[in-house]
């Protein structure tokens, strides 16, 4: 029979100790929650009787999974990410804020700093040889629902091999490339050019396909494509539209994919169409609208403050 001691005065006077809730010096808050997972640990290795073999096997994975940089991959991996976007949907519920364009996880690729550019932007820099061209452009709408020159869309996206500039294991991309910032023309609207993105997986031989391993699930998204929006007295927005089509469009393995961000992609072959932008050759387009949301009482309630990269 499983030992319990939980709720028993010594435990639950040491978790108080080791929390520093005894302590004067400190920050009350790193106190408060630090007390509550070290109290939801030891009640689940209580309540599961989690040997001492398996607590350290999970110490030797949180090592691993550090020293691999793979804590961001993890996150969405085990819905962490989601999770966080279903609170802040029932935040906006409960204020009464309406969202135009639905809001979906960042992910933990992104970097600061991109090119900027006015109107039209070329992401990619043409050495994908395997990249069919894609041409994506919308507008951007305020709350009211009219165009918002001057807003700020960034956008970063995989290459035909599901890698990431900056983050690249073979090297071959340069910096920024598939990485750009667009603000719009004095009609809200952006373009851009580029290539039609492939999903990815996470390390084979990582930490976080280990785990999902043990889970029975994969470790694959759809192809997709990231975009932070923002613009003068709206909230800024964080989504990420999926490539239709996709066989993994609604099993990803990030839980990233909602209603509203799987627009169409129309293959266009009309000599016309090819012409008016500039090309060679058949190209995919995708048009897709953002449409932000109002502050709440002049405060910008959805940013987050998490470590990014900077180049």
């Amino acid at each position: 029979m499983a030992i319990q001691i939980f709720n028993t005065p010594e435990v639950q006077d040491f978790l108080r100790l080791a929390s520093g809730l005894n302590q004067s010096g400190g920050n009350p808050r790193a106190k408060q929650i630090v007390h509550r997972l070290l109290s939801d640990l030891f009640k689940a290795i209580d309540d599961l009787d989690i040997t001492s073999d398996e607590y350290w096997a999970g110490v030797a994975y949180l090592n691993t999974l550090g020293a691999r940089g793979e804590a961001g991959l993890l996150s969405p991996g085990l819905g962490l990410d989601h999770f966080l976007d279903m609170r802040m949907d029932a935040k906006d519920k409960e204020l009464g804020v309406e969202n135009g364009t639905p809001r979906t996880i960042e992910g933990p690729l992104y970097v600061a700093g991109a090119p900027e550019a006015k109107g039209f932007a070329r992401l990619d820099d043409g050495s994908d040889k395997a990249g069919h061209t894609l041409i994506m452009h919308g507008t951007v709408y305020s709350a009211d629902g009219k165009p918002m020159p001057n807003a700020k869309v960034e956008v970063w996206h995989a290459n035909t091999k599901g890698f990431y500039s900056h983050y690249d294991p073979t090297g071959e991309q340069k910096a920024f490339n598939m990485r750009r910032t667009i603000i719009t023309d004095d009609q809200g609207r952006y373009k851009f050019q580029s290539i039609v993105p492939q999903g990815y997986g996470c390390p084979p031989d990582g930490p976080t396909q280990a785990l999902l391993n043990q889970l029975g699930r994969h470790g694959n998204r759809p192809a997709h494509i990231h975009f932070f929006v923002t613009a003068e007295g709206h909230r800024k927005l964080t989504t990420q539209i999926n490539i239709d089509s996709d066989p993994l469009l609604n099993d990803d393995f990030a839980y990233a994919t909602r209603d509203g961000l799987v627009p169409a992609l129309v293959e266009r072959t009309d000599a016309a169409s090819i012409q008016a932008n500039g090309l060679n050759g058949p190209f995919a387009e995708i048009v897709f609208d953002f449409r932000l949301s109002s502050l709440v009482n002049g405060v910008d309630n959805q940013l987050v403050d998490r470590p990014r990269l900077a180049a």
